[in-house]
């Protein structure tokens, strides 16, 4: 599918967001005062800009609103929900945290909230079972342990953040593996996507269009295979294992956080990519373009 800029940023920045939120919330931290406002403020920076980057990939951006009345049915409305509950449930946790209070119960329900919304950003792609890459329950899994490592990065703790770093390396390497068999056990085909694989074998014989379509655009996106496996290093080298090297090597506290997040943040944006342009709709059969 097409990798547009503002889903990257939405879904990579929101789970950095919402993963450093949940370490507050659940006091893995604890810091207090004006270290704590900052804490909090770099947090809530991460998962709003996130979320407001969301909406420059709607067609009419003023109309987000309306995509909370979807719950019932729509992972992205729950989604919409699950942010605006763990930010609003985070608040009271960061005000307690300036006068030292320690997150207690109320926390757990914070960080809990964090975590949902992580979920359900991840189930808007999960569920999709035209995208048979994605349709699977490694996708989530894979969106919880960027959010983890992401947020134990900024905790500052040092080197107990290394540990989520190769998690996530053990993870990116499954949903590869995982991925790259999906589209062919799909089972699907020419015959199955034009409906005439009852009569026979079902080859292109044209174009169905003399020129590119909406379709074709969002839905259709083929990268090569040697741009696959450089992007592949650069997101497992510099989203997992540089960032744990540097954890381990160099001792707590914000340079070593700072350095580690910045090359995290690459390798992120990278895998990130990849999610999107890798992810073959089952529509591309109509159209030839199947890899």
């Amino acid at each position: 599918m097409h990798p547009a800029p503002s889903v990257i940023l939405f879904t990579v920045l929101s789970g950095i967001g919402f993963g450093f939120l949940c370490v507050l919330n659940l006091g893995l931290i604890h810091p207090t005062g004006l270290g704590g406002l900052l804490a909090f403020a770099i947090g809530y920076a991460f998962a709003v800009a996130g979320l407001l980057a969301s909406t420059f990939h709607l067609g009419n951006p003023q109309r987000a609103l309306r995509a909370f009345t979807q719950w019932r049915t729509s992972w992205l409305s729950r989604e919409g929900w699950a942010s605006v509950a763990a930010l609003l449930a985070t608040a009271p946790v960061a005000l307690g945290a300036m006068g030292g209070m320690r997150p207690g119960l109320w926390g757990l329900v914070a960080a809990a909230l964090c975590v949902a919304t992580v979920i359900c950003t991840s189930m808007i792609y999960a569920q999709l079972k035209t995208v048979p890459r994605w349709n699977h329950w490694i996708v989530p899994v894979t969106f919880l342990a960027f959010a983890a490592t992401g947020g134990m990065i900024l905790s500052g703790i040092g080197w107990p953040a290394a540990v989520p770093c190769l998690i996530l390396a053990g993870v990116m390497v499954a949903g590869w593996r995982i991925g790259d068999g999906r589209f062919a056990a799909s089972g699907t085909s020419v015959g199955s996507a034009t409906g005439l694989g009852s009569i026979g074998e079902v080859r292109p014989f044209q174009p169905p269009h003399t020129s590119a379509n909406y379709v074709m655009k969002e839905m259709i996106h083929q990268v090569g295979r040697k741009h696959v496996r450089k992007l592949r290093m650069v997101a497992l080298v510099a989203g997992a294992l540089v960032p744990a090297l540097v954890l381990i090597a160099l001792p707590s506290g914000l340079p070593a956080a700072g350095l580690a997040l910045v090359v995290h943040l690459a390798g992120a944006f990278a895998q990130r990519w990849l999610f999107f342009a890798e992810a073959e709709h089952v529509v591309s059969h109509y159209y030839g373009r199947t890899s």
